[in-house]
């Protein structure tokens, strides 16, 4: 088991990577705590839950939204939940932004904690204290940030995962090498059957430095003023993809970092050697899907962004395997970009 800190300016959370999911009953306080769960994390592992009320929500984005927080919060004010109050989440990616969410504003904040349950949560959602819902088809525009103070990534979980949700995480480990430790693309390259049967320990070697990366940006930069914008990498394309074509997260994401290496590449900041390893890796795991969409629904789309200021957007772009680069520029830059590449195709 490694351990990780992550220390932001009004707080402190541990990262406990490799850790048994089943030891968070030690982390617990002895009363005052409500589980959050989904139901099919339920089902799989609720018999084992601490002893404490549970509260399971409808899985995926369908519950990340601000009518889910308000009947939250009531059925927490009906079982007499205080500032006191203790929420543990236990599950995917969207459980986590929504427990934290909540305990964000709940009381105006409650203490919390996560045992995250798919890789896309170890590797990306459940570190770094981001939370938030979407808004109409806009994800996560309405948010905080609130630190769990602690997170179990226990990577045994992870076999019980779809090969959907195992692939959809797949991506946004690969994008966490590409912008800060090349050494996971490199295990990710010369280790694909271990990954592809999900190899524990090379997991969860996999899953600590990415978390160590995240959390070396989250101490630094943890309300996304500057330097954590690098962590939104093929995000700007990928959030459009999503909720266009209805795909998964991660690959949604995949397509968007795709996208924004052939941008790279179309502006001369990295060479074809480079593109053409980040775009063969993504094809070797098969997480590039085709989609059709519309170059006026990735204007809607990037017009809502909220990495938009004014005119302009803050766009992370690569100058190498492990070397990210956030350049402002215009948005017509972006859609310009999209247009010229749909027809080229």
């Amino acid at each position: 088991m490694e351990r990780i800190i992550i220390k932001a300016p009004d707080s402190v959370s541990a990262i406990m990577v490799g850790a048994r999911w089943e030891a968070v009953t030690k982390l617990l306080p002895e009363k005052g705590v409500v589980i959050i769960t989904d139901k099919n994390v339920f089902k799989l592992y609720g018999k084992n839950f601490p002893k404490f009320p549970v509260i399971r929500i409808v899985p995926g984005e369908e519950s990340k939204k601000l009518k889910v927080i308000e009947s939250l919060a009531g059925k927490l004010l009906k079982m007499g939940i205080d500032r006191s109050g203790f929420i543990l989440a236990i599950g995917g990616g969207v459980v986590c932004d929504v427990s934290g969410f909540l305990a964000s504003v709940y009381m105006r904040g409650l203490r919390c904690g996560y045992v995250s349950t798919t890789l896309l949560s170890q590797v990306d959602a459940s570190t770094g204290g981001k939370t938030g819902v979407n808004l109409g088809m806009i994800k996560n525009v309405i948010g905080n940030f609130r630190q769990p103070e602690f997170v179990i990534c226990d990577t045994a979980m992870l076999r019980t995962l779809s090969d959907d949700e195992y692939m959809s995480g797949l991506a946004e480990l690969i994008k966490t090498g590409i912008i800060g430790d090349p050494s996971i693309i490199e295990m990710l390259e010369e280790n694909y059957a271990r990954v592809i049967l999900r190899d524990r320990g090379l997991l969860s070697e996999l899953v600590a430095r990415s978390v160590k990366f995240k959390a070396s940006v989250v101490a630094k930069d943890e309300k996304e003023s500057g330097l954590r914008r690098i962590l939104n990498f093929g995000h700007t394309f990928g959030h459009a993809i999503e909720l266009q074509e209805s795909f998964k997260h991660g690959f949604a994401v995949a397509s968007g970092m795709e996208l924004a290496t052939l941008f790279s590449y179309n502006k001369g900041l990295i060479d074809k050697k480079v593109c053409d390893r980040v775009i063969s890796l993504l094809k070797k795991y098969g997480l590039l899907s085709s989609y059709n969409m519309p170059s006026g629904i990735i204007e809607e789309f990037i017009l809502h962004d909220k990495k938009k200021t004014g005119e302009y957007i803050h766009f992370v772009f690569i100058e190498g395997i492990g070397i990210p680069c956030v350049k402002k520029i215009q948005l017509t830059e972006v859609i310009d970009f999209y247009k010229k590449l749909k027809k080229g195709k």
